[in-house]
């Protein structure tokens, strides 16, 4: 009888004690749609890489992840449901995948105390956080990839590009159309002359902008674009025979969908980073052994290693670390929003850390700061070799024009801060 009250009592304790939920991380996938060929890779290396987490390690610090997905077709009032409907779930951190998505969520997410990273996309200005409390978009933005290119090309032409012609084809779109103002200021610095060409979504039909190309010769041309707008461009270029290693797309725009329609022709394009290519990383071990083999993949494990699957698992790896980090800092493994939005404020990725998660230099050392959502500012280089159907890291993770960007993240930020009337919070 003893022994029978012993044991009630117990589980009555444990029924007391507090119960871990899941640490709930949503995924605003476009797996339907226009952009589904790029959606599908990056939500199933985000959800992938959480999977292993739990198969492997038991969660995150102990408690498991879950990731729910949400169906927004990258169409911005569905993303805008899907952020609404997901948000009362435990939610503790939006990726939303879409500048247009962004732009809707930000008041939101601040309003709703949620952290959100729009990694290399949204609004740039957001690297302030200052103004931005709950967005963030490190490791780089926007206009650090305008800057990034020209940096590369000013590189690859003995540090003058005065009297070159730059030509800009962009997606005609709030995301298209982020580099613009930042190119033009690099432009009066440097010299070169900048020629911009919108293409209409969803991009398929680009014979006057390439037209236009073919007759004025640009020495570079750069593009912003996404889904079948690129593979569009990269055919339209080898039929003018642009010289591919003069192309350079934005990180959005360098996938394995992008150049393989135009088979050999695609051979030499090349695209802006912020994460390495490939699968030879350690980690990849174990994804296939926890997760690919064990039939606990997202998708049918023919992506793995692709330029987005890398980039959804490198976006699950930061919100991962940054989660731990809202451990450390809070003493609780079953953390909140809010937990998680200083986590991320204090996140710093190193060389060792990535080693240490069996990615060694798979992306830019970087760390996080109230004043400083964007983190370092760092972009590679990637070209295509249409022989082996591969990308190759063709120049390391390297400074921008902060003399540049800095003052336009200011002014920006200034004027958001200003029409809605937000104070500054850090000391």
């Amino acid at each position: 009888m003893k022994l029978k009250l012993a044991t009630v009592a117990l589980s009555a304790a444990m029924a007391a004690g507090p119960v871990m939920a899941d640490l709930v991380f949503p995924s605003l996938s476009y797996r339907t749609g226009p952009y589904a060929a790029g959606g599908i890779p990056f939500a199933d290396g985000y959800a992938d890489y959480f999977t292993l987490l739990n198969e492997r390690d038991g969660g995150i610090g102990g408690v498991p992840a879950k990731v729910i997905e949400c169906e927004t077709g990258y169409n911005t009032e569905k993303g805008v449901e899907c952020y609404e409907s997901t948000k009362g779930e435990g939610a503790l951190v939006y990726q939303p995948l879409s500048t247009g998505i962004t732009y809707q969520l930000i008041p939101k997410t601040t309003a709703d105390g949620i952290p959100m990273h729009t990694m290399g996309y949204g609004r740039t200005s957001a690297k302030n956080g200052d103004v931005f409390s709950h967005t963030f978009n490190y490791p780089a933005n926007y206009w650090d990839g305008a800057s990034g290119a020209i940096n590369y090309l000013l590189e690859e032409n003995g540090g003058d590009l005065s009297g070159k012609k730059v030509a800009l084809v962009y997606h005609n779109s709030a995301y298209g159309k982020e580099p613009i103002r930042t190119l033009e200021e690099l432009s009066a610095k440097h010299g070169f002359e900048l020629v911009a060409l919108p293409v209409d979504h969803p991009g398929q039909e680009q014979k006057s902008q390439w037209l236009q190309i073919r007759r004025e010769r640009p020495d570079f041309v750069l593009m912003w674009g996404w889904g079948v707008m690129n593979q569009v461009a990269v055919q339209e270029a080898a039929n003018i025979r642009y010289p591919m290693e003069n192309f350079i797309g934005i990180w959005w725009s360098g996938s394995e969908n992008d150049v393989l329609p135009a088979g050999e022709a695609a051979n030499g394009f090349k695209a802006l980073t912020f994460h390495n290519v490939g699968s030879d990383f350690p980690l990849y071990d174990d994804l296939n052994k926890y997760v690919v083999d064990a039939g606990k993949a997202a998708g049918a494990g023919d992506q793995v290693g692709t330029v987005l699957y890398n980039r959804g698992l490198y976006a699950a790896m930061l919100a991962a670390e940054a989660a731990k980090k809202a451990q450390e800092i809070s003493g609780n493994a079953d953390i909140n929003a809010s937990d998680m939005r200083d986590g991320m404020e204090a996140l710093e990725i190193t060389e060792a850390k990535m080693a240490e998660l069996g990615l060694p230099n798979f992306g830019p050392a970087f760390s996080v700061s109230c004043e400083n959502h964007g983190g370092d500012a760092l972009v590679g280089v990637t070209q295509w070799d249409a022989a082996n159907k591969t990308w190759s890291l063709i120049s390391e993770f390297k400074s921008t024009d902060g003399d540049v960007i800095g003052p336009l993240i200011t002014e920006d930020s200034s004027a958001y801060a200003s029409e809605n009337n937000i104070g500054a919070r850090c000391n």
